[in-house]
């Protein structure tokens, strides 16, 4: 942990208040039963990022770490799309007339959204319909879970644009999820990935009616929430940091949080719920 990661009781609790009425600029935000909503709210172009929507979610999910009353997060587009990726005009205009520093400085700024996404304990469940493309397959990458439609058409875009495949860790975190050969297909050619293609090759997680597919979604992150967060986190931490251990450094790893986590109430819980035949209500400790 770096200094800048250090975080006292009372500034964590600062935080957590100010989610819980949170009032983002750039997307709608709310919160219910420990479910929070995140929706891309540019319907009219189908959901675009600009620069500022992307340094606010960057912001957002770098701040979910210390939120304590959201346990699961729905990431979901308005008007029937997911996202469509960088706004044509907001960003891909500005970005030609830039020099190789500032260049560097946003490609790594949408970096770190991805960064943080990953980094913040809260599973996110990706609700995708319709358009899916360019920095929205990333977001859609790089959540935990996926729930798609039969229309949705998600496409890693960077090629038809005349860049590298290698946008925001597709290289690395892709071929986790569909394979080395599939992910090479996406990023080499750009080609839209169907809804049922996408679930066959497990992009998806499963597919839903458009009708459907955000309520899926927030049923999904509900039963999550209503888990052991504590765990929860680890969990997405071991997914995570796993990536680079050799199967040796996995176990131990593995071993080390495992006993961290018989440490919590959560786990005394559980074991108290089966001895009653009951089903353990957990609370995050």
């Amino acid at each position: 942990m770096n200094n800048n990661d250090r975080v006292d009781p009372q500034l964590a609790a600062g935080n957590r208040k100010l989610l819980a009425g949170y009032s983002p600029q750039h997307f709608l935000w709310g919160v219910a039963d420990g479910v929070a909503t995140i929706t891309l709210n540019r319907p009219e172009r189908k959901n675009p990022l600009t620069f500022d929507s992307y340094a606010e979610l960057r912001e957002l999910f770098g701040q979910l770490k210390y939120a304590t009353d959201v346990h699961a997060v729905v990431l979901v587009g308005a008007g029937g799309n997911f996202c469509s990726g960088g706004d044509v005009h907001e960003i891909i205009g500005p970005l030609v007339r830039l020099q190789a520093p500032e260049l560097l400085m946003f490609t790594r700024m949408t970096g770190d959204l991805v960064k943080a996404m990953r980094a913040c304990p809260q599973p996110i469940v990706a609700a995708i319909d319709g358009v899916c493309a360019g920095a929205g397959a990333i977001m859609a990458m790089a959540s935990d879970l996926r729930l798609g439609t039969a229309r949705s058409k998600t496409a890693f875009l960077f090629n038809r644009v005349g860049l590298a495949g290698c946008d925001m860790g597709a290289c690395a975190m892709l071929p986790r999820i569909v394979g080395q050969g599939r992910a090479s297909e996406l990023l080499y050619t750009g080609r839209s990935l169907g809804g049922e293609e996408g679930e066959r090759w497990g992009f998806f997680n499963r597919l839903c009616t458009p009708e459907a597919v955000l309520e899926d979604a927030q049923k999904l992150a509900g039963e999550l929430a209503q888990g052991p967060t504590f765990a929860n986190g680890i969990t997405k931490t071991m997914l995570h940091q796993e990536w680079a251990m050799t199967i040796e450094q996995a176990i131990e790893a593995e071993a080390q949080a495992q006993a961290i986590c018989m440490m919590t109430e959560d786990f005394t819980r559980a074991y108290e719920a089966f001895v009653a035949k009951q089903k353990p209500k957990f609370e995050g400790n």
